[in-house]
Order: structure tokens, then C-alpha cells, then sequence
């Protein structure tokens, strides 16, 4: 963490007002209730921390896409009894971002007090990182902490002016984040192997053509695979049984020719699970790559050739960064490649043989769906912006917290 500001940057805080930008976008059922608290307990540690400093908490926030609106749909008074759970006290909720009534909450703030200002979004000025509003934010606050790393990728007011207004430093989580994605792809243990998924080719471009040039291995796998297979040579993938873009046909070829180019090795399926109706537990069979019948029954999954196959090819690996599953692992039995691949993951990760490092939310649930996800050496619930690292493009909400 050397090349960004932490905690430990800030000197003395006690009796000092921080900001801490969360991402306490976190999804709640039609009553308003939350119904998965990860992001809420993630950032417990810095909150905690920073109290421990004799430091008063301010945090801030979005939640959902309100459009520059108040929307109590969207309100952040949904989340304060989980955020009140989770930190074991009590949290003040304050009905605005900014203006007289965060002034007045602030100024009768006692040192180890915890304020939840109203989500972000509900200002326009937000999303365009004007840096007016961001001068209204850092108002009555002393020093600035982000652990929003999943918006790290938006330039907006609360991720980048107000860091720029005021000493700041990344929290726990955020450094925690940072970490595990250098470890895993800037600065990793070889050989790297990279498992992409994902529907189409045309939404992963950046990311493909960055990989090629950085890991030693790259699965491809899931809808875009159908491209890739399509490209290589494989008769009989078409449009009526999968997700092939016969558009990106060429762009295929041309990435599968830089990879090798870059001694990176592609990985495509083997064999296949086709089923005859795109649903739970439709009828279906596994037949090799070679042999794909043009009966219109669809690609869902990957076969055991191809499960082994990956399986071999991580065994020679010290670092895995996983995007994106081996199928549809939304309905059974066709998420069999995803849980196969990741459970073993897992289990080389728990020999202490892989370092592994996934995100992005199909990825997340995926892996939960796996019941590994608590034994990956770091799992991301980041979608964009831990899309927009892999692709090694930079962040402005990191970048903005360098030393």
C-alpha cells in the first residue's frame, strides 16, 4: 500500500470530524428491508477504527439511481437499524447530504458519535462531480476517508473533489481491496491463470485484450466462449443453439492470435452441455466440441473434459483472478462447471498452493451459489470498477488517494 495514504497517514484524529464515503448500496425487498449486508459489515472495521481515534464518523453515501431526486424508495434511512447491528450503537440519521441540518448534527456531535447523512444521489451535482457540491460536503469536516471502492470508477463529487478538499486516505476496506486486486493482477505470483465469463465478446473487450498481455493462462468460457469456439474452427456453433456473435468472429481470431503472440495460453471448452430447452433441469447431454449436433438444443454449461482439463491447467498456477461463471449457474444442473472449478479453487487455496481473487456480481452470486464464498483469498463485491481494474485502466476514485 506504499503508493496510497491509509489510516495510519492521518496523524492525530481525535476529536476530529471524518468523512467516511461508504458504499452502503446495499439491496432491499419491496418493505424497504435489507436483504444482504455484506457491504454494511465490510466497512464496520474502518468505523470502529476511526471511533477508536476519538474521531466523530459522518458517513456518506448512495443507494440505488434516485436521478438527482429525493426518493424514499432510495432513502438511506432504510439501512440504519442494520448499520446500527452491525456496529453495536446507536447512528444518527440526518435527512440531507448537506446544508443546515448536517451542520447543526455535526456541531453537537460528541467524539465517538456516528452520523448517516441521506444517500448522495439525491443530488444531480453528485453524479457530475461538480465541485461545488463536493465544498458543501466537506463543509464541517476536518478529514476525508473513502472505502467505496465500487465506485471508484465514477469521477463523482463524494469520490474525487471532496478527497481533493480535505487530508485523505483510503479505510480498511479500501485498502484491503486494493491490495488483493495487486497481488492478484499487477503483482502476482506465476504463473497467473485468469477465468473470463460473460455473455458476449463485445462487452469484455478491453478487458480480453488486457489480459492477453498480463496472465500466462485465460479460460474463456461461458456465452463469449461460443465466438471464440466459432473462431477457432469449431462447425456446428450457430445462432439458433448459442450466444456466437458472428460480428466479433474476426476480433476473436485476431485476440487468440496477440495471446499467443504474448505467450498467453487459451483455454476454450472441450465439450459441452447442450440442453433442448433453455430451463431447470431441461433434458439434456454432454457431447464433445467436435460433435455438436445441429439440433438446436442450446449450450449451457461446459463438460467434464473441460472441467478437468481447467483443473489441470490451475494446479500448475500460484494465482487465479476469476470474472464471470462456466455457464448458466442460475439453473440446475448447468451450474455444475462453476461450482466443480470453483470448489476446487477453493480447496487450493485453503492448501495455501493459489493465491484467488474474484468480483463482479454474477461472479459473487456464483460463488455463493457455490458455497465457496467465504474461502477465496479475496472475493470483490465491486462490479464495474473491479471490471475497470482488470481491464488496467485507472480509477479516479484510487487514484485521487495516492501518495
Amino acid at each position: 500500500m506504499s503508493e496510497y495514504k491509509t489510516i495510519d497517514d492521518l496523524g492525530d484524529l481525535n476529536g476530529k470530524v471524518v468523512m467516511l464515503r461508504a458504499d452502503l448500496n446495499v439491496p432491499m425487498n419491496e418493505n424497504f428491508q435489507v436483504t444482504n449486508t455484506a457491504r454494511i459489515i465490510r466497512t464496520v472495521p474502518t468505523i470502529k477504527e476511526l471511533i477508536s481515534k476519538g474521531a466523530k464518523v459522518v458517513i456518506t453515501s448512495h443507494l440505488g439511481r434516485p436521478e438527482g431526486k429525493g426518493d424514499m424508495a432510495n432513502s438511506l434511512t432504510h439501512i440504519v437499524k442494520d448499520l446500527e447491528k452491525a456496529l453495536n450503537k446507536k447512528v444518527i440519521f440526518v435527512d440531507d447530504c448537506i446544508g443546515p441540518h448536517v451542520e447543526e448534527a455535526i456541531k453537537h456531535m460528541k467524539s465517538d458519535e456516528v452520523l448517516l447523512l441521506e444517500n448522495l444521489r439525491f443530488y444531480k451535482e453528485e453524479s457530475k462531480g461538480d465541485e461545488n457540491f463536493a465544498q458543501k460536503l466537506v463543509k464541517n469536516v476536518d478529514v476525508y476517508v473513502s472505502d467505496a471502492f465500487s465506485t471508484a470508477h465514477r469521477a463523482h463529487a463524494s469520490m474525487v473533489a471532496a478527497a481533493r478538499l480535505r487530508p485523505s486516505s483510503c479505510g480498511r476496506l479500501m485498502e484491503e481491496e486494493i491490495n488483493a486486486l495487486t497481488k492478484g493482477l499487477n503483482n502476482p505470483e506465476r504463473p497467473l491463470m485468469a477465468i473470463v465469463g460473460g455473455s458476449k465478446v463485445s462487452t469484455k473487450l478491453d478487458l480480453l485484450n488486457n489480459l492477453i498481455k498480463k496472465v500466462d493462462k485465460l479460460v474463456i468460457s461461458g456465452g463469449m466462449a461460443h465466438t471464440f469456439m466459432s473462431a477457432s474452427g469449431i462447425k456446428n456453433v450457430n445462432e439458433k443453439n448459442s450466444l456466437v456473435q458472428p460480428d466479433m468472429l474476426d476480433t476473436a481470431a485476431e485476440i487468440m492470435k496477440a495471446a499467443k503472440a504474448n505467450g498467453c495460453k487459451i483455454i476454450l471448452p472441450q465439450d459441452v452441455v447442450i440442453a433442448e430447452e433453455f430451463k431447470a433441469e431441461a433434458k439434456h447431454e454432454t457431447v464433445d466440441v467436435n460433435n455438436i449436433p445441429d439440433n438446436g438444443w442450446s449450450m449451457l454449461d461446459v463438460g467434464t473434459k473441460t472441467i478437468a482439463a481447467i483443473k489441470t491447467e490451475l494446479d500448475e498456477c500460484k494465482t487465479l483472478v476469476w470474472n464471470g461463471p462456466l455457464g448458466v449457474f442460475e439453473m440446475k444442473p448447468f451450474d455444475t462447471a462453476t461450482n466443480e472449478v470453483a470448489q476446487y479453487a477453493a480447496q487450493l487455496t485453503e492448501q495455501g498452493k493459489i493465491v484467488s481473487v474474484a468480483g463482479g456480481g454474477d461472479t459473487v452470486s456464483a460463488l455463493a451459489n457455490a458455497k465457496v464464498e467465504n474461502k477465496f483469498t479475496y472475493i470483490s463485491t465491486a462490479g464495474g470498477a473491479f471490471l475497470e481494474w482488470m481491464e488496467g485502466k485507472e480509477l479516479p476514485g484510487v487514484a485521487v488517494l495516492k501518495k
